[in-house]
């Protein structure tokens, strides 16, 4: 209970800063809350690319006293994302004030797209170029805090959850029919109890129902990924990359 109550205060605070920093710099919801989204999600692909790394590195095989490279594969195995350097978030909250901040964070999104198929066209992009190169550095420095490298779990999987929230409740997409809210979706899916085979939502949009039948499975400390295959329907483009990342970051 200890560790989920702090996590609900990162959340909160996470949030709160993000927002404050979106209202000084007199953006609107619609504006600010995919970039926001993407850099979550990129957040997220750091921390689980660093949670496996020594655990790979430790595992290489060595041929005439030499450890070969790090591969995608090798990352693909531990359910992460391989990250090159430039893509690695630590670099991008470490770029000097002069930087081009958009564009340091555009080549990162373009290089997973590369060695990602599934997630080619769906990462943000030219958004980042709307955004003012200062208000872009405080929000990096915004999703790195200290205690986000030691908190244990499905952090930010939960903070994507958490700021999609919080954006339906700003109307910042779609009127926020994008999202359901999360206790309403945990109950459906607790409710129908799936163990196995095919889930299907037609109207899928932000992938929460995918998110909260893998949590289920989860529970039973059962692997979703060997359990179930995942097919939704969505209509906005716009709410099928969230999903996508929703998924990514989960």
């Amino acid at each position: 209970m200890a560790q989920l109550e702090h996590i609900e205060a990162i959340e909160k605070r996470l949030w709160s800063a993000a927002d404050t920093l979106r209202a000084n710099s007199n953006y609107a919801s619609n504006e600010y809350f995919l970039p926001v989204m993407g850099l979550v999600f990129l957040r997220h692909a750091y921390s689980r690319f660093l949670g496996v790394k020594d655990v790979i590195e430790a595992n290489l095989p060595t041929r005439g006293g030499k450890t070969r490279a790090l591969t995608k594969e090798d990352f693909s195995q531990q359910s992460a994302i391989y990250l090159q350097p430039q893509a690695q978030f630590d670099y991008l909250v470490s770029l000097p004030g002069s930087a081009d901040r958009a564009k340091a964070i555009i080549e990162a999104m373009e290089s997973i797209e590369k060695d990602y198929d599934n997630l080619r066209g769906i990462l943000p992009k030219s958004e980042y170029q709307e955004l003012d190169n200062d208000v872009l550095g405080q929000l990096l420095r915004t999703l790195n805090p200290e205690e986000l490298k030691t908190v244990k779990g499905d952090v930010f999987g939960r903070i994507y959850e958490y700021f999609l929230t919080q954006f339906a409740d700003q109307k910042a997409h779609d009127a926020g029919e994008f999202f359901t809210p999360i206790s309403l979706v945990s109950l459906i899916a607790h409710v129908l109890d799936p163990e196995r085979g095919t889930v299907l939502d037609p109207a899928c949009g932000s992938g929460g129902m995918f998110v909260q039948s893998a949590r289920v499975v989860e529970e039973r400390d059962d692997d979703p990924t060997r359990r179930f295959t995942f097919n939704g329907l969505e209509k906005n483009a716009t709410t099928i990359r969230l999903a996508k990342m929703n998924l990514a970051v989960h």
